[in-house]
């Protein structure tokens, strides 16, 4: 049986605490028509709400499947042992003062410990949280009005989990008609994290689909089971992750960490999972009906009708730089189409079907069965219905019993778009639930509906990602409920840009092995590296080029981004040059490093790796170079990742025309790219406990047959595992693995 099965199916419900809060509990309760027993308990009341009261939890009639615990922090451990003690099935805990509170309360860590000791193998949910209604039975753990209403026996509806109260108090008061089955909120996931309470919601057959919001992960591997379970199941989840625009890591030393902060590593994830990502509150909600309806869509096709050319001009812009598309009509259909309207209607999609056969349902019908027959994924009907307390509405019911005709006919998903929400009433929502179409409010948020559904469908066509590894995999249960990721500390630059390592910080230190050294672990690793050796003075320089062979490239060792530095120099075509160019740099670095250089280039790459405190190794490729802050092209991956994955991240580069033969150009070696790229996650992936950042930039990428070469590489060793205290020892530089 699922550990929270007892929470969310309960049989009885216990209440702690007399006052409005836990007073409001058992109203509610009352009120939404729970078949169960309920049992408040206070020391000195008899009665709450007309419901008998029991003095402690001793006193109980029997264990209760759920309790809402409404009293403060430190009575708050004392009723869950207790509870624990009598076998309850699981409780929520509303009272804040624990470890969400930081800094600013030295007993909050404590506390949460103690609830945690408490509590032992009884799940509770929070604490500092508003705990859950369940809308399929009438079950409350909620001590506040509310919006929604019992779900009808028999029938489906969403869940929702938010790490806000007041936003789960906001969702209950929608206008929308999505059909909820469960809203829970999850607190600061003291004990129970948001992907374990997502599981147990997906296992009720009463749940169509999920909604998570989501501030912060508690499990990588818990999302994960989520995730797999939930594509057995084809209960489709949707999120709203905030933390866009969370300030990148500062003072890091690599160009990776800022364009691999957290939220493009929680992105990834999402992507990895299968799980659609929305980024407003409308958009989530408009989602989740959709997905409610009819689960993911198979494609990203779309059909648009309306009877007005400036909505389906509005519709076709919302499109433009999406993954869904409103594709052109073919001939024969573009025919068919045309054959059930005037000579004055031009043909296409988005369709401007005018006002010629408004009102008039056989020939609406007509037209809307040969516009849908073009086997779309999603078709789309603009309908704004008139305000009903000025108008009547009563003309707008031809054009959907038409609409409604022409998607039966053709066994086809239909969707009526409203550009206003006001335009689009909860009842007539809820109307067209019945008759099979989804009502989508807002021609923006049902864009994003239709990207996210299909983005789903085209993740479970695919096989699964192979679970990540690596540092970060699983966070232990101590670390749950701490907001925010693992502050590192950061490198420290010296005079000219020279890396230093900081003092012992957290329990673990930074170090920076050479450029050279790092080139010589990734050389002996198989990945390629041009040939190159470390010297200390300009004859050493001038001999260890000629016997590279000209031309050659010149860098100053120790010193970071060494282009901002002017601590390199390039294309060295004679001894003289070099010489010369080994005498301005000897004063910049801890030594000189000559390598062969790079020739034949098409394009740069960065690849870089960073160590993220929750999904471990994770991946950045995009354009590299001098201008890779500024031009912020990139793609980021979890690890490991498949051929595959690497070619789609490539491919969706702005750069990526380049790397194809941009205008009669010569195509780069994108095999090679692949290859290294693989490579280099596969040296990140075994070596993810020894590395906090490996920034490569660039990764030159030359012509086909030519290869991809490692031009400059900047490695932040942790110091967490120290071997005989040499930088760069202890690396695994065995040949690449097939981690897939």
């Amino acid at each position: 049986m699922n550990r929270l099965e007892r929470l969310l199916r309960p049989k009885s419900i216990a209440v702690i605490g007399g006052g409005a809060f836990g007073t409001s509990v058992v109203k509610q309760s009352l009120k939404m028509g729970f078949a169960g027993d309920i049992w408040p308990v206070h020391p000195t009341k008899d009665t709450i709400e007309g419901v008998k009261a029991y003095k402690t939890v001793a006193e109980l009639p029997g264990a209760p499947d759920a309790t809402f615990i409404g009293v403060n922090r430190n009575l708050t451990i004392e009723m869950v042992r207790a509870l624990r003690e009598r076998g309850a099935g699981a409780a929520t805990c509303f009272a804040s003062g624990f470890l969400e509170t930081g800094d600013y309360d030295e007993d909050g860590e404590r506390l949460q410990r103690e609830l945690i000791e408490a509590a032992g193998d009884m799940p509770i949910i929070g604490p500092n949280c508003y705990g859950l209604i369940n809308y399929a039975d009438g079950a409350l753990l909620w001590p506040d009005q509310h919006g929604g209403q019992r779900l009808a026996p028999g029938t489906r509806g969403a869940a929702i989990i938010t790490q806000s109260s007041n936003i789960a108090c906001n969702l209950t008061m929608q206008k929308r008609g999505l059909p909820l089955a469960f809203l829970m909120t999850a607190g600061n996931q003291a004990q129970t994290g948001l992907s374990e309470m997502a599981l147990g919601l997906i296992e009720d057959e009463r749940v169509s689909c999920l909604g998570l919001h989501i501030e912060g992960f508690d499990s990588a591997a818990g999302f994960e089971r989520l995730a797999a379970r939930a594509r057995e199941l084809k209960k489709p989840i949707v999120a709203m992750k905030v933390g866009r625009s969370e300030q990148a890591r500062a003072a890091t030393i690599s160009h990776t960490a800022s364009l691999a902060g957290s939220d493009a590593a929680s992105d990834a994830f999402l992507k990895r999972l299968g799980i659609a990502r929305v980024n407003s509150i409308p958009s989530f909600l408009e989602t989740l009906k959709l997905l409610h309806a009819g689960g993911p869509l198979a494609g990203r096709s779309l059909s648009s009708m309306s009877c007005s050319g400036g909505e389906a001009s509005v519709i076709a812009d919302s499109a433009e730089g999406r993954g869904v598309r409103f594709p052109s009509l073919g001939e024969t259909h573009r025919a068919r189409v045309k054959s059930t309207l005037g000579p004055l209607v031009a043909v296409a999609n988005p369709l401007d079907y005018h006002t010629f056969i408004w009102n008039n349902e056989p020939a609406m019908t007509e037209t809307f069965t040969a516009m849908v027959s073009g086997g779309f994924d999603l078709n789309m009907l603009v309908l704004d219905f008139p305000r009903a307390d000025r108008c009547s509405d009563a003309d707008w019911w031809p054009t959907v019993r038409a609409f409604e005709a022409a998607l039966k006919t053709n066994g086809a998903r239909g969707a009526i778009v409203s550009s206003m929400l006001e335009n689009l009433p909860e009842e007539h929502a809820a109307e067209l639930f019945k008759r099979g179409i989804v009502p989508l409010h807002g021609i923006v948020e049902a864009m994003d509906a239709a990207e996210a559904a299909a983005f789903i469908g085209e993740m479970w066509k695919q096989p699964s990602s192979p679970p990540m590894g690596g540092r970060g995999a699983e966070r232990s249960e101590a670390e749950r409920g701490m907001s925010g990721a693992r502050k590192l500390p950061p490198l420290r630059l010296g005079p000219a840009g020279l890396a230093t390592s900081p003092p012992f910080h957290g329990g673990e230190e930074w170090s920076q092995p050479s450029e050279a050294a790092a080139k010589a672990l990734l050389a002996a690793s198989g990945l390629p590296v041009p040939g190159g050796r470390s010297v200390s003075t300009t004859d050493e320089a001038v001999s260890a080029a000629v016997a590279l062979g000209f031309p050659v490239a010149l860098k100053a060792l120790g010193v970071a981004h060494k282009s901002e530095h002017g601590a390199v120099r390039l294309n060295l075509l004679d001894a003289d040059a070099v010489r010369a160019a080994a005498a301005d740099l000897a004063v910049l670095g801890s030594g000189l490093y000559v390598e062969r250089m790079v020739q034949d280039g098409i394009a740069e790459l960065i690849v870089g790796i960073t160590a993220d405190p929750l999904f471990g190794p994770v991946m950045t490729i995009g354009t590299g170079g001098v201008l890779v802050e500024l031009l912020k092209d990139s793609a980021t991956l979890l690890l490991p990742a498949t051929r595959q994955d690497v070619e789609n991240a490539l491919r969706g580069l702005k750069l990526f025309p380049l790397l194809d033969g941009y205008r009669g150009r010569a195509k780069a070696d994108l095999d090679a790219a692949v290859d290294a790229i693989l490579g280099i996650a596969d040296f990140g992936i075994r070596n993810a406990e020894r590395i906090e950042e490996l920034d490569i930039n660039p990764l030159i990428v030359c012509g086909e047959g030519k290869g991809a070469w490692i031009a400059d590489a900047l490695l932040v060793e942790s110091s967490l595992l120290p071997v005989n205290g040499e930088k760069g020892a202890g690396f695994d530089v065995s040949p690449r693995r097939n981690h897939v």
